[in-house]
């Protein structure tokens, strides 16, 4: 039991991880349908703020006599800047172009940010400690708990709490509500459609900045491709959740993760190097009974 339940905090952790990755790229894709895969590298990008550019291998903190809030608050802003940047630069000039054009472009964008970190910060990868008091473990009855998961767990759901009262209670919320729902129908009832979009670019920028935190005080490494793998498994989850579903997007991420941990723990010596081939067989025969993902949306409308 003791293990069944340190296994199961370790897939909650890990869900939390791909949730939070989840929602920035379904928030995106229900108001403007754009599967941003450069979402991974505002995560990098945004861990990298935590440096000074150099090519040693083990760096130090550009920001580290900052106190913890002022830290968090520098890093989620600078993540806010990026995506909001991105917004202005590429994808609002791209704003009647097909999802499939929006992909390619978010592709290239990523591309081309993972070479700007190569430049400014060498493409080797660097060690950095940061908040080296959250990887303790607490003893609870027999069971070991890094303070790192529990910290992930409740920062995950306090943004997802956080998130779900500003789309049902604020008035910008019922608007990105209302344009995922239906874009064009929104804009005739007198939504600002630029507003909207960089609201949500915004947000995702900030979940992209959580993640880059969470991400390196868990790992302690810098590398220019560092979230790729954190990306793909959150797109998976958008799409087992359903793509433009938040609820969706975390459900998916929670179970992507918790089918990791457990296969992780439970899988034989001989075959556990194969633990994500069975997550992706899973994956498939989810959507071979549910096409659509877990939660069903209608069919978006093309937005113009």
């Amino acid at each position: 039991m003791i293990h069944f339940l340190q296994t199961l905090i370790d897939a909650l952790s890990l869900g939390s991880l791909y949730a939070l990755a989840a929602l920035g790229i379904g928030l995106l894709f229900g108001i403007m349908r754009l599967i941003n895969f450069a979402h991974g590298d505002f995560v990098a990008l945004s861990a990298y703020a935590l440096i000074l550019p150099s090519t040693d291998v083990v760096s130090t903190l550009f920001i580290g006599s900052l106190s913890w809030p002022l830290l968090i608050a520098a890093i989620l802003t600078f993540g806010v800047v990026v995506a909001l940047l991105s917004n202005f630069a590429v994808f609002r000039r791209m704003r009647t172009a097909s999802p499939q054009n929006l992909m390619v472009v978010s592709f290239a964008l990523g591309y081309v940010i993972q070479n700007l970190i190569m430049t400014v910060y060498g493409a080797r990868p660097k060690a950095l400690g940061l908040w080296s008091s959250l990887t303790q473990v607490i003893d609870v009855g027999g069971l070991r708990v890094p303070l790192l998961q529990l910290v992930t767990i409740g920062v995950t759901a306090g943004l997802l709490l956080g998130l779900l009262l500003f789309m049902r209670k604020t008035p910008f919320g019922i608007q990105m509500r209302a344009a995922a729902d239906d874009f064009r129908m929104a804009r005739f009832l007198g939504v600002r459609a630029d507003f909207v979009i960089a609201l949500s670019f915004a947000i995702s920028g900030l979940l992209a900045g959580v993640v880059s935190l969470l991400f390196v005080v868990q790992t302690g490494v810098l590398a220019p491709t560092m979230a790729s793998d954190i990306v793909i498994f959150a797109f998976i989850a958008t799409v087992v959740g359903g793509m433009g579903s938040l609820p969706g997007a975390v459900l998916g991420g929670l179970l992507v993760g918790a089918a990791s941990s457990l296969l992780q723990a439970y899988l034989p010596d001989g075959i556990r190097a194969f633990r994500d081939v069975f997550v992706f067989l899973f994956v498939i025969a989810l959507l071979l009974v549910r096409p659509s993902g877990i939660i069903r949306l209608k069919q978006f409308e093309e937005r113009v």
